[in-house]
């Protein structure tokens, strides 16, 4: 298959993730919700490994694989608390700084530059997260633009956005030396062994609510296992830059499972919004 379906099976998988977690953090932290998004995941990545061979391992591998564990643990962390604490269709659709990010970093790391008619692209997204919050409008014409950093959903999403652009790169060489599918698993269980750290220092006494709530919390795992392996395979396909784009449609999808599911508000406008921050990540990273 063509990378791009790989990276569009992702972005509709990813949407589905977010849908669950939002649902799960009505009765499990953020911490846990986390962790447990994690551990699922491997339920269906472990198998992975008998069907694949164990590759050649570079020693780029290793320093890659503490570097994604490491700051994923946080990303993730910060992720739940943006979905916990805000609109699926507010916060979501910060993640579209990250090719902004990848601008930067991408160059700095694996050296790949996409082509930067980027101006445009970023004056897109600034102008779609402009209209996420034009309901704020009505207190003064730079209302929309402070809700982004005052709203803590939305704060917490562009701390993943900035995370998410390293990783993004650093997934790039981890499985440049291995393969992307041991990468895939390999970098789950790391990240796993990171949030279980964290989990134990603030959430060890609310660990039994995932054996009591399993059926509640596999469904997210299961769609993170499905967008780890089909991201990786489409990443070792294509620049880092472009799979993150197809990616990035999952803001579509999510923003309207939130006015469906959710009942959110300023559903058209937050679309509309969400479309012109799409925009601009396809400008930035396709042309």
């Amino acid at each position: 298959m063509p990378w791009y379906v790989f990276s569009g099976i992702t972005a509709l998988s990813e949407s589905f993730m977010n849908v669950w977690s939002k649902k799960n953090l009505s009765h499990v932290n953020e911490y846990i919700s986390a962790f447990s998004l994690k551990l699922f995941a491997m339920v269906f990545l472990l198998p992975v490994l008998y069907f694949i061979s164990i590759p050649a391992i570079n020693p780029l591998y290793w320093i890659a694989l503490v570097a994604d564990a490491t700051i994923m643990t946080a990303a993730l962390v910060l992720y739940m608390k943006a979905l916990k604490h805000g609109d699926l269709s507010i916060s979501i659709p910060m993640i579209a700084f990250t090719p902004l990010f990848l601008l930067i970093t991408s160059p700095l790391i694996v050296g790949e530059f996409p082509h930067l008619i980027g101006l445009a692209g970023i004056l897109l997204i600034v102008i779609g997260s402009y209209l996420l919050n034009i309901d704020k409008k009505k207190k003064g014409y730079l209302a929309p633009i402070k809700a982004i950093f005052t709203n803590r959903g939305t704060r917490y999403m562009l701390g993943v956005a900035f995370l998410y652009s390293f990783t993004a790169v650093i997934d790039k060489v981890g499985l440049q030396n291995s393969s992307p599918l041991f990468w895939a698993v390999t970098g789950n269980a790391a990240t796993l062994i990171g949030l279980f750290v964290v989990v134990m220092i603030t959430s060890k006494r609310q660990m039994p609510i995932i054996q009591q709530k399993w059926k509640a919390l596999l469904p997210a795992g299961f769609f993170m296992a499905v967008l780890t392996l089909f991201h990786m395979i489409a990443v070792s396909m294509t620049l880092v830059a472009y799979a993150i784009a197809i990616k990035r449609t999952s803001i579509l999808f999510t923003v309207l499972w939130g006015a469906l599911l959710f009942k959110e508000k300023n559903f058209k406008e937050r679309l509309i919004g969400a479309a012109i921050m799409l925009a601009g990540v396809l400008l930035i990273t396709l042309f």
